[in-house]
């Protein structure tokens, strides 16, 4: 991908470095992942079934975007699928996001907080859930991308506050 300035950019604004797609590097691929906070303050996390990557590990639950897709859309088609549940877009709260490096590949993720959605959440794909106080989130093992997550979870719903939904 090529930033170059063009003619209707300010003088100052044609230092801007130059975007390109360098050799060796890792596809990317984009995940959204959502912090379902319920009534009590607790969040939802899913582990990983058998047969998957990752299998047995905790995570928020989410999925990869297909191509061209807004996060917020494929968020919503995720827990849909994998949750029983139906999100509207403006019930989604940007939080955070992750960067991780995995050996074939990049993940980014933008991870989205929600307070309101219709249905009941239930496993659909045969994957575990636990409703866990924020603070305790250290004690379940997640993915390499999740890890940071632990720490910062906390302090960032309680900077939200139900008050935004």
């Amino acid at each position: 991908m090529d930033l170059r300035p063009h003619k209707g950019i300010h003088r100052h604004q044609r230092r801007l470095p130059v975007v390109t797609e360098h050799a060796g590097a890792k596809p990317l691929v984009l995940v959204a992942a959502c912090a379902l906070i319920d009534g009590d303050g607790n969040v939802l996390i899913s582990r990983r079934p058998e047969g998957k990557p990752l299998a047995g590990l905790w995570e928020f639950p989410g999925g990869k975007l297909e191509r061209g897709e807004a996060p917020e859309h494929g968020l919503i088609r995720e827990l849909e699928e994998e949750l029983g549940i139906a999100i509207e877009p403006s019930s989604l709260k940007p939080l955070t996001f992750s960067s991780f490096p995995y050996a074939g590949f990049h993940l980014l993720m933008p991870i989205y907080a929600c307070w309101r959605w219709l249905g009941e959440v239930s496993a659909k794909e045969g994957q575990s859930l636990a409703w866990v106080r924020p603070d305790a989130l250290g004690d379940y093992e997640m993915p390499p991308a999740d890890e940071p997550l632990k720490g910062l979870l906390p302090g960032l719903l309680g900077c939200m506050g139900e008050a935004v939904d």
